[in-house]
């Protein structure tokens, strides 16, 4: 990367675009009236493509430094913008849909913008104290959207999100104070340099504080207790954006972390141990559930695992880092179209009452077909070559057994999506007539689109995946 000292405030375009929009929509709904709320939706939408152009053209120069290096200009930043705007844009056509036309659809659509900035600045981040800032502006805003939906569960739903988030929030800062303690500096560069020759114990406290609290915004163990009763509570649209978009910046941030930790603290083994207890506690969680939602919540605490399992092989298999990202986008749009599928459907809310739905809707049969088992890793989904480069990742970088791990698991996954998908290719019971499943519009073009989108990502990847390495 180049280092070159100095401001740069263009490199954050992106991010300037998605925060300056946030404001913009936040004050227009104070003063539009409700029946023209939906510009805002209009001006959300332009300012997160805006952002994916933005990101798209900064991704051809080459890698820079902006604020004296702490904030990163490389690659890394330009997929996780393009993937976090992408699925934000996923989320607010579904909620156009779902909220549209009510009292709080500005502010849902600038905490996205704002939560969607903080994502992108955790992931671009260079120093600790960056960090800090956007692992708040990413999560804050959660809190609301879990509690917008104003019922007795997402207010349930919004308490305990609010208390982890708190408790995690002063545990990633105290990490931050016992490394800045150590080192007597916060950048990325200064602390590689500098963490080697320091007190080994505090060393691990400070780096066990950083990744933990990062994975409350990842949604993983041991942080993960909010994501399946936020995800069942919360409106539709809601649940999709914080099963996906956070978890971009998250697991990046934890990647750049990873780059500068000392071999001593054995950092690998550490983040196998989350990954491990993640795939596996959220497989075996999201066996007993009913209601799709809160199965795709432990479905997502189990994706985490996978997803960190590239990061414990950093700098030993060059498919750590592109298999990690490419992860990442195929994740964003499979996870997209399964919780789309629910939202077509807002009343469908057990497993059960999907029966039928391939005669009904085959199309949104099909989309949930190609969702739940690309999330298994099946071909040609893009989730499927995210996987497999994984656990081919694991195995060359000296780690089998999480290679071993990861094939497990996902067929472990198999049969609670299959709970999902059987019923609705099932015929409806004898004695009732069809249920043509009437489905919200928006949510169902966004479902098709984003399963579509997996496929051809999944086939695309030999194309795509220079642009990673």
């Amino acid at each position: 990367m180049n280092t070159e000292t100095g401001m740069r405030p263009l490199l954050m375009l992106p991010e300037m675009l998605l925060f300056g929009g946030g404001l913009v929509v936040l004050i227009a709904g104070s003063f539009l009236p409700r029946q023209r709320l939906s510009w805002t939706r209009g001006i959300t939408a332009t300012v997160l493509a805006a952002a994916c152009v933005a990101a798209a053209v900064g991704m051809a120069g080459s890698d820079q430094a902006a604020f004296d290096g702490t904030f990163a200009g490389d690659h890394i930043t330009a997929v996780s913008r393009i993937v976090a705007a992408t699925g934000a844009l996923l989320v607010v056509l579904v909620a156009g849909g779902e909220i549209g036309g009510s009292a709080r659809e500005a502010e849902t659509y600038a905490l996205v913008l704002f939560s969607t900035t903080g994502t992108v600045i955790v992931a671009a981040a260079d120093d600790m104290l960056v960090l800090a800032t956007g692992f708040l502006l990413a999560g804050i805003p959660l809190y609301g959207l879990i509690g917008m939906r104003q019922h007795p569960n997402a207010a349930e739903a919004a308490m305990k999100t609010y208390l982890l988030g708190a408790l995690f929030s002063i545990m990633l800062l105290l990490g931050i104070t016992i490394l800045y303690g150590l080192t007597g500096s916060t950048r990325y560069d200064h602390l590689a340099s500098a963490l080697g020759g320091a007190p080994f114990p505090a060393v691990v406290t400070g780096v066990v504080a950083v990744i933990g609290g990062l994975m409350f915004e990842a949604g993983g163990v041991p942080a993960h207790f909010w994501v399946p009763d936020a995800a069942q509570g919360t409106s539709g649209s809601a649940a999709m954006f914080l099963t996906t978009v956070p978890k971009v910046g998250a697991v990046a941030a934890i990647y750049r972390v990873s780059t500068i930790l000392p071999a001593a603290t054995n950092w690998s083994l550490l983040i196998s141990v989350f990954a491990v207890a993640s795939m596996t506690l959220g497989n075996l969680a999201a066996y007993g559930q009913q209601d799709p939602r809160r199965l795709l919540g432990w479905s997502t605490v189990s994706q985490v695992g996978f997803l960190l399992v590239p990061i414990t092989v950093l700098g030993r298999s060059e498919l750590a880092l592109p298999s990690l990202l490419f992860y990442l986008a195929g994740y964003t749009l499979t996870n997209c179209a399964a919780f789309a599928v629910s939202t077509a459907l807002p009343d469908r809310r057990s497993l059960t009452s999907y029966r039928g739905l391939a005669r009904g809707r085959p199309w949104l049969a099909g989309a949930l077909v190609v969702a739940l088992l690309g999330l298994v890793g099946t071909p040609p989904t893009a989730v499927f070559v995210g996987k497999l480069t994984t656990a081919i990742a694991a195995w060359d970088g000296g780690f089998p057994w999480l290679a071993v791990a990861v094939f497990v698991n996902s067929l472990i996954s198999l049969f609670y999506y299959l709970r999902w998908i059987i019923p609705s290719f099932q015929v409806p019971l004898a004695g009732k007539t069809i249920d043509r499943f009437p489905a919200e519009k928006w949510s169902a073009r966004v479902a098709v689109t984003a399963a579509g989108l997996s496929v051809v990502l999944g086939v695309a990847a030999g194309a795509v995946w220079p642009l990673l390495a």
